[in-house]
């Protein structure tokens, strides 16, 4: 069955950002100049999943007006002959068919995907969380969506990271995919949820991209909170795994080796933005002239 459905859970409360979140949802933060959560929907798109689905929560209207028309403003841009900007605003009403539905109560990752149950149905579907970008010179879902294809179950995207920060992820343990030819599409046999690094299983951390079987619903229903209270799709997938294929059961992973920017905390962000700036063909070569000129005179 070919996946064209895409999940991007949108509904935290972006405290870290405080006070710009306060009336600004996390996911319109610029990057440059376009919010976090169009890169997202725009690496959704390219992927073929052009159904997509956001998980937002109270004060996030400007996530559906973000991806709206805007006549008023279409209008005087037209009527400028900005032709050059029209093209920009209206690239986000174009992307796709963006829906959305509330969460309701921040229950944890898991319930934000048990949200889109009936919007799913009874197809494989992808995740993708707002804060991890990922590069679009690189592919991620697409070799995501394949294996996927090709064995059934679930699949995590991977990421090698240093041992001392295994900690802020979750973690996998992972053997080889018997007859595979790529060596960094595994089988997933446990995971665990933000370990210590003496109790990590690898230095595999999960990043913000699942492809998963429907049968995750069934699951993420009767999966009790886990860490922080809340209901872990870690737990759910570490259940899955455990699971028989005929039953939608097996998890694979695929380790991801190209540019991955997060915005998950300020100081990532800010890296985000400069690595992202910094690669523009429009402002590159201007802001690393200024980059080389400016930083030789920081000071400890």
């Amino acid at each position: 069955m070919t996946i064209h459905k895409a999940v991007i859970p949108a509904a935290g409360l972006g405290t870290r950002f405080l006070p710009a979140t306060k009336s600004t949802p996390k996911e319109m933060l610029p990057v440059v100049d376009k919010p976090a959560i169009q890169y997202v929907v725009e690496e959704a798109v390219r992927a073929g999943l052009d159904d997509v689905l956001l998980i937002t929560g109270r004060s996030k209207r400007t996530l559906a007006d973000h991806f709206d028309s805007v006549p008023e403003l279409e209008a005087a841009l037209e009527a400028k002959g900005d032709h050059q900007r029209l093209a920009r605003v209206r690239e986000s009403t174009d992307l796709g068919h963006v829906h959305f539905v509330r969460q309701g109560q921040p229950k944890g990752l898991g319930h934000a995907v048990l949200q889109a149950k009936h919007h799913v149905g009874k197809e494989p579907f992808a995740v993708l969380l707002g804060d991890d970008l990922i590069d679009e010179r690189d592919e991620l879902l697409e070799p995501m969506i394949a294996l996927q294809e090709r064995v059934g179950g679930s699949v995590i995207a991977l990421l090698e990271v240093p041992e001392d920060q295994i900690s802020l992820y979750g973690c996998a343990a992972v053997e080889p995919v018997e007859g595979a030819e790529n060596p960094d599409q595994v089988r997933v046999t446990a995971l665990v949820e933000k370990p210590a690094a003496a109790d990590a299983p690898s230095n595999l951390a999960i990043i913000g991209r699942y492809v998963l079987s429907p049968a995750v619903f069934e699951v993420l229903e009767s999966t009790e909170p886990g860490r922080g209270g809340e209901i872990q799709l870690t737990d759910a997938l570490a259940t899955l795994a455990d699971m028989p294929a005929e039953q939608g059961g097996g998890v694979y992973g695929v380790v991801f080796r190209g540019r991955r920017y997060d915005t998950g905390d300020r100081l990532d962000y800010l890296k985000a933005v400069v690595r992202v700036a910094a690669d523009r063909e429009d402002l590159g070569p201007d802001f690393r002239a200024w980059l080389a000129e400016f930083v030789p005179t920081l000071r400890d």
